[in-house]
């Protein structure tokens, strides 16, 4: 993966400092995708967040759900929680079928990938969540009047304390999108992505911006091209050029002599400006996407969707990389360097532990 240079995008802050409440707070909320028996994992987020961040700045919850959310969802949720809380419901129009595919042939397409042991493939619920956080979540009706998002999912940690307001830093430094981790997508859920987001790229005559090549293979070096052009060639080098040269072979997975190196921004953690997703470049991008059917007849993430649609729409100036956040999710995690001198005194929080108190190790 190439590194983001520092040139266009720098840590916000350095260390800890005492949270500067005293701004008005950006028009944004925590966005939380969860069903009722996920309430555990629910209930160690929000604490962490609270404790690392929101007990200073209560920014808002809005939790969505392709079911009804319970009453003891949402009383448990409100016990932890110090910003207002909304609870919605995904409707059909935005998690189901899409009217234009046979609902057989997705049905069959993601049994298939079931068979194959491609991860999550042969999860339906799985393929409508990456298609709604792909293409639809920005626009269900409780986020409409937000302009700034903050992605949780169930059973994050956060190591650190957030001192300061990523969404009005965000704003401050004009960005658009920002990740805490990058990494590898399975090459087997997205065979057909690249192919896709890379017409979609030259249909509609876009130049890269400088990060579309995050996401692209290195061009390999060709051994038989000559090193000094200027030097004289003999006769004898021209004809073993011409009798010895190989044909190239084809590569299946390249467009445009470029080939997608499965990188992506980890859109389990993202804080983004709601607007581009609403934006027409985006949406055009996705309805290129959703109508090749690769939501269901292969596993396409939400991550290098948005992670593509960033390469080909954004530049680097535009993302920030929160190399200060500590971020935990499944087994995979971004530990920060500490700034030297710069944190502050530990303060404890022992009410809202990070861990579930069926974890904790109290008598009872």
């Amino acid at each position: 993966m190439r590194k983001i240079s520092e040139k266009y995008d720098k840590v916000f802050v350095e260390g800890c400092a005492q949270p500067d409440t005293s701004q008005p707070r950006a028009n944004a909320a925590f966005v939380i995708l969860a069903r009722n028996k996920e309430i555990d994992g629910v209930i160690q987020s929000i604490k962490s967040v609270e404790r690392h961040f929101n007990r200073w700045y209560h920014y808002p919850y809005v939790f969505l759900n392709d079911g009804d959310f319970d009453d003891n969802f949402k009383e448990a949720v409100r016990n932890y929680t110090t910003g207002e809380v909304e609870f919605g419901k995904v409707g059909p129009d935005m998690w189901g079928f899409p009217d234009w595919l046979d609902p057989k042939v997705a049905t069959e397409g993601i049994a298939k990938q079931g068979d194959a042991a491609v991860m999550y493939g042969g999860l339906e619920s799985y393929h409508k969540m990456c298609r709604f956080y792909s293409g639809f979540f920005f626009n269900h009706p409780l986020l409409l009047k937000y302009e700034w998002y903050w992605r949780v999912e169930p059973e994050i940690s956060y190591f650190c304390d957030i001192t300061y307001d990523p969404f009005l830093k965000m704003i401050e430094h004009n960005k658009t999108y920002g990740f805490t981790i990058a990494v590898k997508e399975l090459r087997e859920t997205v065979p057909n992505i690249f192919r896709y987001a890379s017409a979609y790229k030259r249909l509609h005559n876009l130049k890269s911006k400088g990060l579309w090549e995050m996401f692209v293979e290195p061009p390999e070096e060709d051994e038989d091209a000559p090193q000094d052009s200027d030097a004289p060639v003999s006769d004898k080098s021209l004809w073993e050029s011409f009798t010895k040269k190989k044909e190239p072979l084809v590569d299946p997975e390249s467009m445009e002599g470029e080939k997608y190196n499965m990188c992506h921004f980890w859109s389990n953690f993202e804080i983004a400006k709601l607007s581009w997703f609403r934006s027409k470049e985006y949406q055009d991008f996705f309805e290129m996407m959703d109508r090749s059917g690769g939501f269901w007849m292969e596993r396409w993430g939400d991550a290098p969707i948005h992670s593509l649609a960033a390469g080909a729409l954004l530049g680097p100036q535009d993302i920030h990389y929160f190399r200060d956040f500590g971020y935990r999710h499944t087994t995979i995690q971004h530990c920060p360097a500490n700034a030297p001198g710069k944190q502050l005194a530990r303060e404890p929080y022992l009410e809202k532990t990070t861990l579930p108190e069926r974890k904790t190790n109290r008598g009872g």
